[in-house]
């Protein structure tokens, strides 16, 4: 009885301060939070649709190929012809669950200009090193594909350095570099998708695209669902954005072999998030960074993805918020570091003030003293029934956005592996952004205060937004990066099966003869 009496003086006392005028604003910003990221999904959603009905259209027009190209006179022999030459640099970093299959999704693209594929680990001990050899003697006969050895970075993050290798390697009749991830899952049209934007308007500087995540069931995988589901907006624009995704960037090659805008000495120099800095160096010279439409690409979580490994994530998340390049650029930072944190909270303080009025209302009828709270449990009360309806308003629009970008994504790949909304679980969707934003303003200022972080076992320290020391520990380090699934061996690593996709991509090679560069 007596702790009954202690819960009932704390709802009486919390019931009251949450009907407070700045409790009240804060529970109308929280509903406000809510519907806006309700009508910024289905904006998105919107955007993607726009692309579904089009291929539908072509396809029933007679063009079976509407996932490779709108136009099926592309694919004429002629129009092969023309098409630019392109390197893709791929920076490895161990083995996980899912690489082998997206590496095949990658090498195996139907673009029909000359390709050439460069996997850049950062020694032969790296567990990928043996991995992409296997997957090379595969493909050898009709990919141009290598495996390039960048040795220990100096200067700047070792995906940087590696990616600034393989630009070094690239062959020189290159038009286009694009740099992928290794978690990205390709579609067979992307490059030829990334290219044709690239040819039409010469002005774009960065063209990218954004992963749609596919949880495994854990809640650290739907906490990185639900932290990337925001950003999603701004690369469903059909066009100009001033979001950059490091996972897929295709930008001109001439623009590394000038150093054009200080676009190597940039990342080179102290560089520690590829996306940031090229978005920071685009920024300040007004350059365009676009996102196609179809630019949206499967990423299969691990199937052990823990909960530790989803807050190193979020730490190295908002640790590129520290990292900076200008005075211009740090302010930037700055406001992004601080409106994140305060919008964060502001979406999470809300539900603990509706549990507050909630439990109020619950133990009145018991307590003569939350009797006196009545009216204003009444009010707080209908605070949260308005939130609870935004709250469905806003699961309702991320599920239609997901649904429409798993459709489109099964159009574009209609060979590959079948995505499903079907396993998404989202009363643990709900529970990841409640714990996803309470986390993050913790882990920014982690972050702000340590300005250093461990990176798949190489720990870098910032001085002035720049790396100024690396540590790698004595052991080499795990095989895992944070969002990487289970070690496969080299027992799994089987042939693929013939499909008519990965003939088609052979049909079209010969229609361009090499398709390989001319050594």
């Amino acid at each position: 009885m007596a702790a009954l009496e202690g819960l009932d003086a704390f709802l009486a006392a919390a019931s009251g301060a949450c009907c407070s005028r700045l409790a009240i604003f804060i529970q109308i910003q929280g509903c406000i939070i809510c519907l806006t990221l309700a009508i910024g999904w289905s904006f998105a959603a919107y955007v993607r649709s726009r692309v579904i009905r089009s291929m539908k259209h072509n396809m029933e027009g007679g063009n079976n190929f509407a996932f490779i190209c709108e136009d099926i006179n592309d694919l004429e022999h002629s129009a092969q012809l023309n098409l630019p030459g392109v390197s893709v640099v791929m920076p490895l970093k161990g083995f996980g669950q899912h690489n082998l299959q997206n590496w095949r999704s990658q090498i195996t693209s139907l673009y029909g200009g000359p390709l050439e594929f460069l996997f850049v680990v950062e020694s032969t001990r790296d567990p990928a090193y043996h991995a992409v050899s296997k997957l090379i003697s595969e493909y050898e006969d009709s990919v141009d594909v290598k495996i390039l050895v960048a040795g220990l970075s100096t200067t700047c993050s070792q995906k940087i350095h590696n990616q600034l290798v393989g630009v070094e390697k690239m062959h020189k009749d290159s038009k286009y570099v694009l740099f992928l991830d290794d978690d990205v899952r390709l579609h067979p049209g992307s490059i030829g998708a990334l290219t044709r934007e690239m040819e039409k308007n010469p002005e774009i500087f960065i063209q990218t695209g954004y992963p749609l995540d596919l949880p495994s069931g854990s809640l650290g995988s739907y906490c990185i669902y639900e932290y990337h589901m925001p950003c999603s907006m701004g690369f469903a624009t059909g066009g100009k954005t001033f979001f950059l995704w490091g996972g897929c960037m295709m930008m001109h090659a001439e623009d590394f072999r000038k150093d054009l805008y200080g676009v190597v000495s940039g990342l080179r120099d102290g560089g520690y998030s590829d996306d940031m800095t090229l978005a920071a160096i685009a920024g300040k010279h007004k350059r365009l960074i676009s996102s196609p439409p179809v630019a949206v690409f499967p990423h299969p979580l691990a199937s052990d993805l823990s909960f530790p490994r989803y807050w190193n994530y979020l730490r190295k998340q908002t640790f590129v918020l520290e990292s900076y390049i200008s005075r211009v650029n740090w302010l930037m930072n700055r406001a992004l570091f601080s409106s994140h944190c305060y919008l964060s909270w502001s979406f999470v303080l809300p539900y603990f003030m509706a549990l507050i009025h909630l439990a109020t209302a619950l133990r009145a009828p018991f307590h003569d003293s939350l009797l006196k709270e009545t009216s204003c449990s009444s009010c707080g009360l209908t605070l949260a029934g308005c939130l609870f309806i935004c709250t469905i308003l806003e699961l309702a629009s991320m599920w239609n956005l997901t649904k429409v970008e798993i459709y489109l994504c099964n159009l574009l790949s209609p060979e590959g592996p079948s995505v499903s909304l079907g396993s998404y679980n989202w009363g643990l969707v709900f529970i990841a952004m409640l714990v996803d934003n309470f986390l993050y303003p913790i882990s920014a200022m982690r972050s702000h205060f340590t300005q250093s972080i461990n990176w798949s076992g190489i720990r870098y320290h910032l001085k002035h937004g720049k790396i100024s020391k690396i540590e790698r520990s004595k052991e080499y380090g795990p095989n895992l990066t944070d969002l990487g699934g289970k070690h496969l061996y080299w027992k799994r690593l089987c042939p693929p099966k013939a499909s008519f996709l990965s003939s088609l991509s052979r049909s079209l090679a010969q229609w361009h003869q090499p398709k390989k560069y001319d050594s």
